[in-house]
């Protein structure tokens, strides 16, 4: 069998899921022209085209489709089972790195309690992850799993428990004409310059965070976001608890009807579902009753669209 080199396996799978060399190098961290170089190098060892690219469109040859209809359970298989051995060489024991976006709720706090009582022999270590990159610790290996905010559409992630929904509120400047209502509802938005994810955080999860922005500031952390707003440059959606959280003289935060709830979800690499990750998911779900698990990603159209931390 000729040799095969697991980068270019991983090239292709994300380059089937993008369909864009662009997205797809963004994905792995790499240029376009190294992306091409690996996708080349895999064709030759098979010694058939596996992408057809044109100045328009990217899609996967016939034999494209079936080399990655055979590839992808074998490769999450493989995948598992390395996770699996880890797991029994470690055991449950050591450090689980739990990311989060922004702030550690108080239902994470509880989760995070729970989890030290049950599993006494892991230590939790916690690591912001940048608001305009929710899903690049964790692509990185930064970070083991990570509470991010919904919707996530990511195919190479696997969404677990969904926790945390709440109203939304919009934080403006007091120097804001909408400082001094009480509350406002979704259309009277598109009267507010609303701040948004920076990149690389994908295009949908940014709508989804500023629905409706066209043009408005673009930060790539929550106090940068909320520096903008004191200083009355734009408006930006925040979570009831978030809002609370950094509340200060400057900024008022007022309600907004008729926004689906904001809500966070536990998100892993897809295969990565070790021991510990899943001990603590256990504990995401049991710190909240109501909380429901989600399997699979949600759909970019779906329900799950929250516009803010």
């Amino acid at each position: 069998m000729p040799a095969l080199e697991v980068r270019e396996l991983e090239c292709f799978l994300v380059l089937a899921d993008e369909l864009h060399f662009g997205r797809a190098g963004e994905r792995l961290y790499l240029s376009q022209s190294r992306v091409s170089q690996l996708l080349a190098a895999l064709e030759r060892r098979l010694g058939a085209r596996l992408v057809e690219r044109t100045s328009r469109r990217v899609r996967l040859t016939p034999f494209g489709e079936e080399f990655l209809a055979e590839l992808r359970p074998s490769y999450d298989a493989l995948a598992g089972v390395v996770s699996r051995a880890r797991e029994r060489a470690r055991g449950l024991t050591g450090t689980l790195r739990i990311g989060f976006q922004g702030t550690a709720t108080a239902y994470l706090m509880r989760a995070i309690e729970a989890f030290r009582s049950e599993q006494p022999d892991i230590r939790p270590h916690l690591v912001e992850i940048p608001l305009s990159d929710p899903f690049g610790a964790l692509r990185r290996g930064d970070v083991d799993t990570a509470a991010v905010l919904l919707p996530v559409a990511e195919p190479d992630l696997e969404l677990g428990p969904v926790f945390s929904e709440q109203r939304q509120t919009l934080a403006v400047s007091v120097r804001h004409p909408y400082a001094a209502r009480d509350r406002l509802s979704a259309a009277e938005l598109l009267g507010a310059d609303l701040i948004a994810p920076a990149a690389p955080a994908p295009s949908y999860w940014r709508a989804a965070q500023a629905p409706g922005a066209a043009g408005g500031p673009a930060v790539a952390t929550l106090q940068e976001g909320l520096t903008l707003v004191a200083a009355d440059i734009g408006a930006m959606l925040l979570c009831r608890p978030t809002a609370d959280y950094h509340a200060r003289e400057d900024i008022a935060f007022v309600p907004v009807d008729g926004l689906p709830d904001s809500a966070l979800g536990m998100v892993w690499r897809r295969g990565g579902d070790t021991a510990a990750v899943r001990a603590f998911a256990g504990a995401v779900d049991g710190a909240r009753p109501v909380a429901r698990r989600v399997r699979g990603g949600a759909p970019r159209s779906g329900s799950s669209r929250t516009p803010a931390p």
